[in-house]
């Protein structure tokens, strides 16, 4: 009996696996069974990092907002709990681009958080 090769659609999954691979050194990113799993382990990294990086930015974003409020005589806890007082409601990624880019705007709302 012949060998049954699969053709297209075979030559279709495994130009897929290839594609996703294509970084890859060496053997990872030539054969296809190799070139599977080091996409698939690629895609589970990129999976976790999206989210990951959610993260990274908050942390970025607090860490500017409490070093920008301290020279105004503030701690971020306290810029934010006044913030939510007084209803502002602007993000943290916004406040801590506000903070960087004009200082004195940012200023007045922690002024305004401060009272």
């Amino acid at each position: 009996m012949a060998r049954a090769t699969r053709g297209t659609k075979g030559r279709k999954k495994h130009k897929k696996w290839l594609k996703l691979a294509k970084g890859a050194t060496y053997r990872r990113s030539k054969i296809i069974k190799a070139a599977r799993n080091t996409a698939e382990r690629g895609l589970k990294y990129a999976y976790v990092a999206r989210r990951l990086q959610k993260r990274r930015f908050r942390a970025l974003w607090i860490a500017r907002l409490n070093a920008a409020v301290r020279p105004l005589g503030l701690s971020y806890s306290r810029f934010i709990a006044g913030l939510k007082k007084h209803q502002i409601e602007l993000d943290r990624k916004i406040l801590a681009e506000m903070a960087i880019t004009d200082p004195a705007g940012f200023a007045a709302v922690a002024q305004r958080a401060a009272q």
